[in-house]
């Protein structure tokens, strides 16, 4: 364990311009390792080239393309620029988040003698299937890949036993966990009043209110959401589902609504916590229906809020939310009957356990166990 200051270089693709769990993540351990006493920069593309500092420290912008078809995510494929920009930041230690076109930066730091972590933030196998490729052609692809994540890093980090599970069966020894956390104090449960007011601006008392909040990519299987409303609608209480965030199927989600005749408000992108606290707050249940999940900042930021999450069963987040949510098959019946499930406990209980159980996952607690799988000491006290 390292006990001085060190300056901790985080490079990762696939962070949105404005929000997202990866981006919140990144902004929240960077401020955290600066609080502890060490120098965080972190390197993501953008349009152009830029350099900031701010709250998590410096933050480099390269150039980068638009990955298609993406919605907006951009890329850090210029392997001559990000390395020189490494070479001049001289940093300590290196954390990566982006196994696949990143990967390369693994040996750039064996060369340069600095101690790498790659951070795994989505299943492999998942995510391939995900984008269509037969179930043992995905297992096969993902083990491939793994093996030389692990090969390339000093460390890999995940934030889950279930996103460690495919790494595990491979025999990596350089593997260590190291949870995310929520933001404790911006997001908390609404009192009744506030709750009342926001929440009649969706629905009305005798209907049940949903809420998805992630990026409409295929990924994330936003989908399941309509139908889920759908199924609710046809054997239960009248439902409306509000939607915030943006991305590809925003389009496709809407025109689907339309047709379906479903009550679905999209909010788009939220600018600013306190807004998504709102609403978060005010719904009966959430829906996080993404499959290759690992972690789930936006099930847990809901948690905190003091409402129950329906999850996909597949994902890792059924490990996360424990008896404060409920474990749906990913069908629109199967997040339906989870929701009926959630809503049959009585709403103090329900609400209570919810946010108890984000509790156990503060911001100071996953900083020391990223700066642990660094090896890197507190300088100062968290």
């Amino acid at each position: 364990m390292t006990a001085g200051p060190l300056r901790i270089v985080r490079v990762a693709n696939f962070v949105t311009p404005v929000s997202g769990g990866l981006r919140t993540a990144l902004r929240h351990l960077g401020a955290g390792y600066r609080a502890a006493g060490h120098t965080p920069v972190l390197v993501v593309p953008g349009e152009r080239r830029t350099v900031e500092e701010d709250e998590q420290g410096l933050v480099v912008t390269l150039p980068g393309p638009v990955l298609p078809g993406s919605g907006g995510y951009r890329l850090l494929t210029d392997r001559t620029a990000v390395a020189a920009e490494l070479e001049r930041l001289a940093p300590d230690r290196l954390e990566v988040s982006d196994r696949t076109t990143l990967r390369w930066t693994g040996a750039w730091a064996r060369r340069h003698g600095v101690r790498a972590a790659m951070v795994s933030h989505e299943s492999a196998v998942g995510l391939l299937r995900t984008w269509g490729l037969p179930g043992p052609v995905a297992g096969a692809a993902a083990n491939r890949l793994n093996g030389r994540t692990a090969r390339s890093y000093d460390t890999v980090v995940c934030t889950t036993d279930w996103a460690a599970a495919e790494f595990r069966r491979l025999g990596v020894r350089n593997l260590t966990r190291a949870p995310l956390g929520v933001d404790l104090t911006t997001l908390r449960p609404p009192d009744t009043g506030a709750r009342a007011a926001e929440r009649a601006r969706y629905a009305t008392p005798d209907e049940v209110l949903l809420v998805l909040c992630s990026r409409l990519s295929t990924e994330k299987r936003p989908e399941l959401a309509l139908d889920a409303l759908e199924a609710l609608r046809s054997t239960g209480p009248g439902a409306v589902l509000a939607v915030a965030g943006t991305g590809p199927l925003r389009s496709r989600l809407a025109a689907a609504a339309a047709r379906r005749r479903l009550p679905v408000h999209f909010l788009g992108h939220l600018a600013g916590r306190a807004a998504v606290a709102d609403l978060l707050g005010c719904a009966d249940v959430v829906l996080a229906p993404g499959p290759v999940e690992t972690f789930g900042l936006a099930a847990l930021e809901a948690l905190a809020c003091g409402t129950p999450v329906a999850v996909h069963r597949g994902s890792a987040l059924p490990e996360l939310v424990g008896t404060a949510g409920v474990a749906a098959e990913p069908t629109g019946a199967g997040f339906a009957e989870a929701v009926r499930e959630l809503l049959a406990r009585p709403e103090p209980a329900r609400r209570a356990a919810a946010r108890a159980q984000a509790e156990r996952y503060g911001w100071p607690a996953a900083v020391a166990a990223f700066l642990a799988a660094h090896g890197a000491a507190p300088v100062t006290a968290l």
